[in-house]
């Protein structure tokens, strides 16, 4: 018995370019040890340009079409999608149901449809960053609340995710997820899966209360994202979050994404640190996404506008090894694909962390010595490492740099700066 491998990467469509460019990222997402891709909306966008900003959902954007050739777009899409599943990759890409373009048709077509003010002005979504309200004025907010339009928004989506779904998409990343009705993503969720039950449904969930993402995973998301990238390895509020959605839907980790800075721009090119984000926020939950370029240590942020492929930096980083090692370890140990138990060991060193795992699902447990400290070695010591753990088995060293042949009873091991250790055995 196992769990699903849910190994993501998010190829960020404006960095990427053509569809027809699209093709020579496949085999090195492979290698890595990936199985999904996820790709941010590809639907052609309203006069502020953002891809986020959908003026046709039925239309391709041009930018990623290319000029020269005679081919129609469905036909450039069909021709990547088919050497991306070639490869052994399935494609996830943005549903977008909370928001529109300003300059769609859809609001003169369908007026009622949007959330109006007090004055009968369309109202714009909006978020606060740094204590401050950010409104996105080149978007219109569909209207969710319980009215006469409802039923007809619902059904136009409904449509739209057919439409995804035939032209290929295996899944859906569910945009601003939490903003929406459980119940409208009951239904929805509920009508794909009748004509298709192999169809995935992730919730963004990032940037709402934990009762929030709660009540978002049970609307019957296969996935929800969680905010393991920002733990500061010592506060209580991860785990309080990981043990309220633990037993409702599996949670994806990752160590930076397409609306966070870059990891390695953050701690200044230590890449000390960025493996020990990677390797954390890959083995704590069961799913693992990295974006576009994390690979390669790459600073500049993805926007969601202006990045073009002239943003590709060379940095000379490849970390690529690294992280067909993580997802290696995730592909072969069931106890690293599901949200398993988990129980944080107290450490009279307080750089570093011992987190143990135990599987629901089969036999497997697993210890993670991990040294928070990315700029100074770090010792570990204890008496019998076996009292981390409930079987008595042999342990396996399988950390992704460095593993030992011999695990005694009597443990201790140096570890370099943000190093981790992974040691895995059976109940």
């Amino acid at each position: 018995m196992g769990a699903q491998k849910m190994l993501i990467y998010n190829l960020f469509p404006l960095l990427a370019g053509t569809f027809s460019r699209w093709k020579e990222h496949f085999p090195r997402i492979k290698d890595m040890g990936f199985n999904w891709v996820f790709v941010n909306p590809i639907q052609e966008p309203g006069l502020s340009g953002s891809i986020y900003a959908i003026r046709d959902y039925f239309n391709i954007n041009p930018a990623f079409l290319d000029s020269s050739q005679a081919t129609s777009p469905e036909e450039q899409f069909t021709e990547m999608l088919e050497a991306a599943e070639k490869t052994g990759l399935r494609l996830i890409i943005d549903l977008v149901i909370n928001h529109c373009s300003i300059d769609s048709p859809l609001l003169k077509e369908h007026p009622g449809w949007f959330e109006r003010d007090d004055k009968g002005e369309v109202t714009h979504p909006y978020a606060k960053q740094d204590g401050k309200k950010v409104v996105w004025g080149d978007l219109a907010r569909f209207d969710y609340r319980k009215g006469k339009n409802t039923e007809e928004v619902v059904n136009y989506f409904l449509k739209v995710s057919r439409h995804l779904v035939n032209l290929g998409f295996k899944g859906f990343r569910c945009d601003a997820a939490y903003q929406i009705p459980p119940e409208i993503w009951q239904k929805l969720i509920h009508e794909i899966k009748k004509s298709d039950a192999e169809v995935l449904f992730l919730a963004e969930t990032l940037g709402c209360t934990p009762h929030e993402t709660k009540r978002t995973a049970k609307a019957g998301f296969d996935y929800i994202f969680n905010s393991s990238k920002w733990w500061d390895y010592r506060s209580r509020w991860l785990m309080n979050q990981y043990s309220l959605t633990r037993d409702i839907a599996p949670s994806v980790g990752f160590p930076e994404s397409h609306d966070t800075a870059r990891l390695c721009e953050e701690l200044s090119g230590n890449l000390n640190g960025v493996k020990q984000r990677c390797l954390f926020t890959a083995l704590f939950a069961a799913g693992f996404m990295i974006p576009m370029g994390f690979e390669f240590g790459f600073r500049k942020k993805p926007y969601v506008v202006k990045t073009t492929p002239a943003d590709w930096e060379n940095t000379g980083i490849d970390l690529t090894a690294f992280i067909r090692k993580v997802n290696t370890i995730k592909e072969r140990y069931v106890v690293f694909r599901e949200e398993a138990m988990i129980q944080m060991h107290p450490e009279s060193n307080p750089q570093l962390l011992v987190m143990w795992k135990g599987s629901t699902l089969t036999d497997q447990e697993a210890l993670l010595i991990l040294n928070k400290d990315i700029h100074n070695p770090q010792f570990f010591k204890t008496p019998n490492i076996y009292d981390f753990f409930e079987s008595k088995t042999p342990l396996v060293d399988v950390s992704p740099e460095n593993p030992l042949r011999d695990i005694p009873g009597s443990f201790s091991c140096n570890l370099t700066p943000g190093e981790g250790r992974v040691l895995v055995t059976g109940r």
